[in-house]
């Protein structure tokens, strides 16, 4: 017998955030161990947690157990996203390559051993698949045990703009005006 999963997160789940997003948009976020680097890389805008501006950096994101996940990495370096995410968890996850959207997301941070522990291995086992020629390998999971780790959810009200165009995305319940 199983007890009710108070973390937000389970490993037969999936992630049910994504549902409201175009098809489109979440095939670009859905990736698998086959996806290669570009595929990882977007955007993030957080506000400064000292400054309260904007503050966008490229960073890799991660799918694991049908969750999207932002990660510190190896070595587990204090980061500003990850401090900024603390103190106001909504950002903008901006998707930038093939598919171009400016996502409303909000930041939880992973504190749960066992899902930590568990994302993280699903992480580094994707890392160390041969998709990417340009990955060094091997990568090792005790090398990630210190990571920021937060759990990305996307919520069903957001307005989602195509900034090719400025156009709201049809489907995500956003009005101009």
């Amino acid at each position: 017998m199983s007890s009710a999963d108070t973390t937000g997160w389970n490993d037969s789940a999936r992630d049910a955030s994504l549902s409201h997003l175009p098809d489109h948009i979440r095939r670009a976020i859905e990736i698998t161990p086959a996806a290669g680097t570009r595929e990882r890389i977007i955007d993030i805008t957080t506000l400064g947690r000292r400054t309260g501006r904007p503050r966008r950096i490229e960073i890799f994101f991660y799918r694991a157990a049908g969750t999207t996940y932002l990660c510190s990495g190896a070595g587990g370096a204090a980061t500003d996203w990850h401090a900024n995410l603390l103190a106001n968890p909504h950002f903008t996850f901006h998707l930038k390559n093939g598919i171009r959207a400016d996502l409303p997301a909000r930041a939880t941070p992973v504190t749960d051993p066992a899902e930590r522990q568990a994302v993280l291995a699903e992480i580094v086992a994707d890392l160390n698949q041969p998709h990417d020629p340009g990955t060094i390998r091997p990568t090792r999971l005790e090398d990630w045990a210190d990571s920021r780790l937060m759990r990305i959810s996307f919520p069903p009200s957001a307005v989602i703009a195509d900034p090719s165009t400025d156009d709201l995305l049809p489907g995500t319940g956003g009005s101009r005006g």
